[in-house]
């Protein structure tokens, strides 16, 4: 059996995404035990922050899209923040049965609540990093990212 062989950029990016693997799971227990004592986990906060960051009321399959997620998995969580008195829904009067997700007042509070608990801790794990470099990982993983949503890799 051959063996393909990785360019030497090819190898690199291989030890990048096996270390965004470690990181991503290391980021969400973090997360998770950051915002604990607000009644959220990671995932629930990030879904909260997506829809903050949303010009206008969305359904929840473009939440998911934004999130770079799987539809029923955000569908599961947005959900759970309904029944959690976290988001509510709205109307949308351009699908009947897509529904927009909306953030509660209660949400909003546990959103900048969580906020308020993640600026101390993301400065404190970004010092000692030079901003160049940080901004350098972001253009590298953002490129990443856009090749595999064109090449339809990031697709349910």
């Amino acid at each position: 059996m051959s063996k393909t062989k990785h360019t030497p950029a090819g190898r690199a990016l291989t030890d990048v995404v096996l270390e965004l693997f470690r990181l991503n799971n290391r980021m969400i227990t973090a997360g998770d035990r950051l915002v604990a004592d607000l009644g959220l986990t990671s995932a629930r906060w990030q879904v909260l922050g997506t829809i903050v960051a949303s010009e206008r009321a969305q359904p929840v399959a473009w939440l998911a899209r934004d999130m770079g997620g799987n539809r029923q998995n955000v569908q599961r969580i947005v959900n759970d923040l309904a029944d959690d008195g976290l988001v509510a829904f709205q109307p949308n009067p351009h699908h009947r049965r897509a529904q927009l997700a909306v953030l509660t007042e209660r949400g909003r509070e546990a959103f900048d609540a969580a906020m308020r608990l993640q600026a101390p801790w993301i400065n404190e794990l970004a010092e000692g990093l030079r901003v160049t470099d940080i901004e350098t990982a972001l253009a590298v993983v953002s490129t990443i990212r856009r090749r595999l949503e064109t090449n339809g890799e990031a697709d349910d």
